[in-house]
């Protein structure tokens, strides 16, 4: 098999790029994505997620333990399947501040200049605010009444999130670019590692020993955890643990892997009967009509989950958020037991911008071992300072709200749990969004692996457009930038192709 374009991954930047990338006249660009298709129900159902999660369309990655969290190993949900984790998410839509992308200091990503990107990829996805809420999120905004009626990182704020949705279907990357410009797809294609000419990647190695040759190119989009690891397996890492693994060093590159970081957060989990949705048994006869009234587009199987956010200062010192909660109308039950007959509500704490730094190193050169996850959380002590005041400033907004009869009990950590012991309390029980980014950085420095045109410094015809190019994290959901990437990558590609 051959291609002029060669795109390892098939989920939100790859997606995208790959659409674009055709678009432009590109040639014959070829999509290899290591899980199944996303042709499947529960993926096009927004609150099929919930069954998704851990099963064979999840890579199912854990992390190793981390001293910032006792010791703890977390669960690091990743898409295995067209649309990648856009196929898998909760299609939160935010594109994140300004200031974040004027932050990276790198020609081509300021505010200004990826917002046309963002511009294009909203004009086809057509993300829309949730338009049948529960009655707990449609209240959310009592909780801080700005001048925005929704949510957004650049103020405090609180509302109704817009979503990724068309007509109670999941509208994902997958589903507006990719299947439209009928780019080819081939699924169950796992890659170990890339080929060479000299300095030149001209295919890719499969992990049944099969190769595919591309004449113009290869682009790794296959996420923040698994194209640095295709990147060490073919030989561009830090020397000194490729060598270790017994992989023949073909560029020295000591920052691939590093930078890993995502958005720490801890959950308070509300309780209480009519209350958010749940499997109380006055709810009963709602859960049995929702399949009928999913098919029409309405009822609660249409819900993301995260139907709600707020954005506030941790402190509450100044206008600036550095705080995210994501707003759950669900019971989700703090012990993690699936099947309980009550009701109740989710709200969470997730800084915007984390210190803390961790990294990703492969465990062998095998393509099937899990590399070795770091998220760094709390590394930095600051971090955890400002979460445990995000609990105690969430406890009192929440206390604010106009949720009436709907109201429920702080069951986790508890309202007894406060300042003294809510540091240890978020060590033992904290994860993440789900939002990991940072392993292959862009930057102007000879250090950084990629440059701001997203090709891999040292190598030709070899790019990366995923989460894993950000120098740092945007301040709220990583999809939108995910996309974005994809679609500034489509530009810079083939104007560095020809």
């Amino acid at each position: 098999m051959q291609a002029d374009f060669l795109v390892v991954g098939a989920g939100s930047a790859g997606s995208v790029l790959s659409a674009e990338l055709k678009r432009r006249g590109a040639g014959k660009v070829l999509v290899l994505e290591a899980g199944r298709s996303e042709r499947h129900p529960l993926v096009s159902m927004p609150f099929g997620l919930v069954w998704l999660l851990g099963g064979a369309r999840d890579w199912a990655f854990r992390s190793n333990p981390m001293k910032g969290l006792n010791g703890r190993s977390i669960a690091i949900p990743r898409g295995r399947m067209v649309g990648g984790s856009g196929s898998i998410n909760s299609m939160v839509w935010f594109r994140g501040r300004a200031q974040d992308f004027d932050a990276w200091q790198l020609n081509g990503w300021s505010g200004a200049e990826v917002s046309p990107a963002f511009d294009a990829v909203e004009a086809k996805l057509r993300p829309q605010v949730f338009p049948s809420p529960h009655p707990l999120t449609a209240q959310l905004q009592s909780v801080l009444r700005a001048n925005d009626p929704h949510p957004n990182p650049d103020v405090e704020s609180a509302g109704i999130c817009s979503h990724n949705l068309i007509r109670g279907r999941r509208n994902s990357a997958a589903t507006a670019f990719l299947r439209p410009s009928g780019v080819e797809v081939r699924t169950g294609c796992e890659v170990d590692c890339l080929l060479w000419t000299d300095d030149r990647a001209t295919g890719v190695r499969l992990v049944d020993d099969s190769e595919i040759k591309a004449t113009k190119g290869v682009v790794l989009s296959a996420g923040s955890l698994l194209s640095p690891a295709i990147l060490m397996r073919s030989g561009i890492g830090p020397s000194a643990d490729l060598n270790r693994l017994g992989i023949d060093v073909r560029l020295d590159a000591p920052e691939v892997g590093q930078n890993l970081h995502d958005h720490p957060g801890i959950g308070l989990h509300f309780e209480g009967p009519g209350t958010g949705y749940g499997l109380e048994p006055r709810q009963w006869a709602s859960w049995a009509m929702a399949p009928f009234a999913y098919l029409l587009g309405r009822g609660r199987l249409t819900s993301p989950t995260v139907e709600g956010a707020m954005f506030f200062n941790a402190r509450g010192e100044s206008s600036e958020p550095d705080v995210q909660s994501h707003f759950i109308p669900f019971y989700l039950d703090p012990k993690d037991r699936k099947y309980r007959a009550t009701s109740g509500y989710f709200a969470d704490v997730c800084l915007c911008r984390p210190r803390s730094r961790g990294s990703l190193t492969l465990a062998s050169k095998d393509a099937k071992a899990s590399p070795i996850i770091d998220l760094g959380v709390f590394r930095d002590g600051r971090d955890l300072e400002t979460m445990v005041q995000g609990v105690l400033r969430l406890r009192k907004l929440l206390g604010t709200a106009r949720f009436g009869e709907g109201k429920a009990h702080e069951i986790a950590p508890g309202a007894e749990i406060q300042a003294q012991d809510l540091a240890s309390y978020i060590r033992q029980n904290a994860g993440t969004a789900y939002h990991p980014v940072g392993t292959l950085r862009m930057g102007d420095d000879k250090e950084a692996p990629i440059s701001a045109r997203l090709a891999v410094r040292g190598m030709q015809g070899l790019w990366v457009a995923d989460a894993s190019v950000m120098p740092k994290i945007t301040s709220a959901n990583t999809n939108a930038p995910s996309m974005m990437i994809g679609y500034k990558g489509a530009d810079y590609i083939m104007e560095d192709a020809q």
